[in-house]
C-alpha cells in the first residue's frame, strides 16, 4: 500500500513540472513576410539580394562607437515573448547587423547570453535561457557567422535588466543580449 501511495504521489509531482513548451525546436518566426537573407549578398542597389528594402542602415565597421568592446550601436538586445524562444522578426534587424559586424572580422567573438523573467523554477528558466540564446546563435549562424565565434550560454532569472512585478519590466527580462569579447 505504501509503494501505490509512494508511485501516485511521484506521478503526481511529476505531472505538475510538465510544460507545454516544446524546447528541442528554435524557430525563427518571419510575420512580416519578408524573409530572412542567408548570406548578406547585396544587390545593385544596396539592398540584400532578393529582399525589400528594410529600412536598415549600414553599419561603420571603423567608427570608435563600434568597438570589439561595445560591437554595434543599434542594439545587441533581442526579445522574447512570455514562455517562448521564438526569435521574432521586429528583432531581425539586431540580428542582421550583429551578423555584418561579426562576418567582418572573423576573429571578433560574441557571447549570446539568455535570459528569462523571474516566474517559473530555476531549472526551467536555465533551459529555456539556453534555448534563448541556442535561437539567436542559430539565427545568426544563418546569416553566415562562423560557429567558432559564437558561444551561448544561459543566466536564466539570475541577472534580471529591471526589477519589479509588472508585465513592462518583467519583458524587458525576457531576452538575449550579445555580448563582445
Amino acid at each position: 500500500m505504501k509503494n501505490m501511495i509512494w508511485a501516485l504521489s511521484l506521478t503526481a509531482v511529476l505531472a505538475g513540472c510538465a510544460s507545454g513548451v516544446k524546447l528541442e525546436d528554435v524557430p525563427v518566426v518571419d510575420k512580416s513576410g519578408t524573409g530572412v537573407t542567408q548570406a548578406g549578398t547585396m544587390g545593385a542597389n544596396g539592398n540584400a539580394a532578393g529582399v525589400a528594402k528594410s529600412g536598415v542602415t549600414g553599419v561603420d565597421l571603423n567608427s570608435a562607437a563600434n568597438s570589439v568592446a561595445t560591437g554595434p550601436a543599434n542594439g545587441r538586445i533581442v526579445y522574447f515573448d512570455y514562455d517562448s524562444y521564438a526569435v521574432m522578426s521586429s528583432d531581425q534587424t539586431v540580428i542582421e547587423t550583429n551578423a555584418r559586424y561579426l562576418k567582418a572580422d572573423k576573429t571578433r567573438h560574441a557571447v549570446v547570453e539568455g535570459h528569462t523573467d523571474d516566474r517559473g523554477g530555476r531549472e526551467y528558466n536555465l533551459a529555456l535561457g539556453q534555448k534563448r540564446s541556442e535561437a539567436v546563435r542559430r539565427a545568426l549562424g544563418l546569416l553566415g557567422v562562423a560557429d567558432s565565434q559564437l558561444e551561448a550560454v544561459s543566466f536564466g532569472k539570475e541577472k534580471p535588466a529591471a526589477n519589479g512585478s509588472d508585465e513592462a519590466t518583467m519583458a524587458k527580462n525576457r531576452r538575449a543580449e550579445i555580448s563582445y569579447r
